[in-house]
């Protein structure tokens, strides 16, 4: 019983320890201060309002919507293919395959970008717009995509996809009707991850982003080095509520439980 309690104490301290930047920013961005200073004096909501009155914010929340979905779908689509493969078929150079789709986890952010930066450039002549920007995402996305399918391909049985292929169904109808589905929780998973990944990252995204269209991570980034105030809270606790939403929607759909179990 004692044992019980300890454990619940420290990971009860454990969570706030977690928790505790996040409600920090929160707090900061109801101050009625101009300034940075946790904790926040008075409430307000003139923060906020200033974000959404600023068209720049908007518009680059609607970027960064826009391209964290596309490169995630574009992830989906490329990885889960990919993962059957590495998962059903052992060939030579599996391992150099499955070390190329996981370097962008071992490689620095800002050489990455700069390298795509330089590629880009030199077959393209115009390396940054949206399309290679969504390339770029692709790639920073892709492994965690292909590293939670992989284990989850692996756990189900081949022996019940022949089963549905003795029983007359298609190798394509066979993956969509009995495969797919018991890989929801892991590809919900691998999205979840993927647009995390692309909504945040800012090394590879100031690179390829061009200066007309420019991603929430960037837009921050600059606006941190001119102005210091309340807004800037504002804007992280805004993305911080929509992870909130996002966390409520999978925990109704599938159950965050099965999802973090992938």
């Amino acid at each position: 019983m004692i044992s019980k309690v300890v454990m619940w104490t420290i990971g009860g301290f454990l969570l706030l320890f977690l928790a505790f930047p996040l409600l920090v920013l929160i707090n900061v961005s109801f101050t009625e201060l101009n300034y940075l200073s946790f904790p926040g004096q008075g409430f307000t909501l003139k923060w906020y309002q200033k974000l959404f009155e600023d068209i720049s914010y908007v518009e680059s929340f609607i970027y960064s919507f826009k391209l964290s979905g596309v490169a995630t779908l574009g992830a989906i689509l490329i990885g889960i293919p990919a993962s059957y493969g590495l998962a059903r078929n052992n060939f030579k150079g599996k391992g150099i395959v499955m070390g190329l789709i996981s370097s962008p986890l071992l490689l620095p952010q800002i050489f990455l970008g700069l390298a795509l930066l330089q590629f880009f450039y030199y077959f393209t002549n115009s390396p940054q717009n949206f399309f290679t920007l969504v390339l770029g995402h692709i790639i920073i996305t892709l492994p965690y995509v292909v590293r939670t399918c992989v284990n989850s391909f692996l756990g189900i049985s081949p022996y019940i996809e022949e089963a549905g292929r003795d029983l007359g169904a298609g190798a394509l109808k066979t993956f969509f009707i009995i495969t797919l589905p018991q890989m929801k929780s892991s590809i919900i998973a691998g999205t979840l991850f993927s647009f995390a990944v692309s909504w945040v990252n800012v090394e590879v995204t100031i690179f390829l982003t061009s200066a007309d269209q420019m991603a929430l991570p960037v837009k921050m980034f600059n606006y941190v080095q001119y102005n210091i105030d309340p807004m800037i809270a504002a804007v992280s606790a805004v993305t911080i509520y929509i992870a909130f939403f996002l966390i409520l929607v999978i925990d109704m759909l599938v159950g965050i439980e099965n999802v973090a179990s992938k």
